[in-house]
C-alpha cells in the first residue's frame, strides 16, 4: 500500500465514524492510530460520552467483526476466552469441543475492564500481547486484525479493581474523553432524538487494514529520531539525569521500553495520516513529540507526592519531552 493510498483510507474511516460521533476527533484518530499500529487502546470518560458508539461505528466503518464484553465482578475467565464443554457426536462418542468467548473477533470492546477482579482482567493479557488464547494446553489464534479498546468509568471507583501495569502497558495509547461543547451538544440532539440516523459505511476490510499495518512498519526513522524518542522516555525516570525536577519529585516509576515502541508506532501512523501524499514520508521529532501523551500517561506511575498532589501524568510526560527536545537543541 502507498502512502497516498493510505493516507486516503484513513481519512475515509475517520469520516465515516464521525457521521454517528459528534467531536471527538483527537479519541478518534487515537483509536485509529492504535489499530492500524497493530495495538490496542483504553479510553477514559464520564458516562454517556460515546465511548461504546464509538468502537461499533469503528467496527462497522471497517467491516470488521465487533464483540462486546461488559466487565461485572462476578464474570469468570472463561466467560471471556472461552470453554471447553463435552459434546457427544452420532455415534455416541464424547469429545471436548471449544465454545469459542467473545475474545475471538476482530474488535473487542472490553466496557468498563476496571470493575472485573483480576483474575478475569488477566484473562486478555495473552491476547493483547500474543494475539492468541490458550485453553487446556491448546493456543487458539485469535482473528487478523484484532484490536482490544477498553473503557473505565473514572467517576465511580468504589468496588472496582484498578488495572495493574503489566495490563496498562499492554495498551498503546490511553485516551480521554471531554465533554462536548454547546454546539456539540446541539449537534447530538439534532441527530439522536429525530428519526432516522445515519450508520457508518463499511469503507475498509480486513485486508486492507492488515495492508496498512503493514505500511506503518515500513516508514522509515533516521537514528537520531528513535534516540529522540529514547531520550523521551527515560526522561520519565526519577533517577535519569537530565530529567525534569517535577519527573523527579512526583514519579514512582517511568514509563517501560513498551512506551517508546508505541511511540515509534504511533508516529509512523501520524506520518502516514498527515504526509501521505509526500513521495515518503519519514518518522520526525514531531511525530514523537505529538503522540507522546497518548503513549505514556497510563505508563507513568506517580509516588506518594504525586498521586496526594493531584498531579496528572500527562503534564509529567510533556516536561519529559521539552526537556528531550531542549537537550538535542543545545547539542
Amino acid at each position: 500500500m502507498t502512502p497516498a493510498e493510505f493516507q486516503r483510507h484513513f481519512h475515509a474511516v475517520r469520516a465515516e465514524v464521525q457521521r454517528v460521533i459528534v467531536g471527538l476527533e483527537p479519541v478518534i484518530e487515537g483509536a485509529l492510530t492504535a489499530l492500524f499500529a497493530d495495538g490496542n487502546a483504553l479510553l477514559e470518560g464520564n458516562p454517556g460520552l460515546g465511548k461504546t458508539r464509538l468502537v461499533r461505528a469503528l467496527a462497522e466503518a471497517l467491516d470488521l467483526k465487533p464483540s462486546r464484553i461488559q466487565f461485572t465482578p462476578d464474570l469468570m475467565p472463561a466467560d471471556v476466552t472461552g470453554t471447553h464443554l463435552v459434546a457427544e457426536d452420532a455415534q455416541g462418542r464424547k469429545e471436548l469441543v471449544l465454545r469459542r468467548g467473545p475474545i475471538f473477533a476482530n474488535v473487542v470492546l472490553a466496557d468498563e475492564i476496571n470493575r472485573a477482579t483480576p483474575k478475569t482482567q488477566s484473562a486478555l493479557l495473552e491476547a493483547m500481547q500474543e494475539r492468541q488464547v490458550t485453553l487446556l494446553g491448546e493456543t487458539w489464534r485469535l482473528p487478523e486484525p484484532f484490536i482490544v479498546i477498553a473503557t473505565q468509568n473514572p467517576l465511580e471507583m468504589e468496588g472496582t479493581y484498578p488495572l495493574p501495569e503489566a495490563q496498562l502497558d499492554r495498551f498503546l495509547v490511553k485516551l480521554l474523553l471531554e465533554l462536548p461543547t454547546e454546539d456539540q451538544l446541539v449537534e447530538v440532539l439534532g441527530r439522536t432524538t429525530a428519526t432516522g440516523g445515519d450508520a457508518p459505511r463499511p469503507v475498509l476490510d480486513a485486508a486492507g487494514v492488515m495492508a496498512m499495518r503493514e505500511a506503518v512498519r515500513l516508514v522509515p526513522a533516521a537514528p537520531e529520531t528513535l534516540r529522540l524518542a529514547a531520550r523521551l522516555l527515560r526522561f520519565t525516570h526519577a533517577d535519569t539525569p537530565g530529567a525534569p525536577d517535577a519527573v523527579r519529585r512526583f514519579v514512582r516509576f517511568g514509563a517501560s521500553p513498551r512506551g517508546v515502541q508505541a511511540m515509534v508506532l504511533a508516529g509512523k501512523v501520524r506520518a502516514l495520516a498527515t504526509r501521505g501524499d509526500a513521495r515518503q514520508p519519514v518518522l520526525s521529532p514531531e511525530d514523537i513529540i505529538a503522540v507522546a501523551v497518548d503513549c505514556l500517561r497510563h505508563r507513568v506511575l506517580l509516588n506518594f507526592d504525586g498521586e496526594s498532589g493531584g498531579i496528572d501524568p500527562a503534564s509529567l510526560v510533556r516536561e519529559a519531552a521539552e526537556a528531550a527536545t531542549r537537550s538535542f537543541r543545545g547539542r
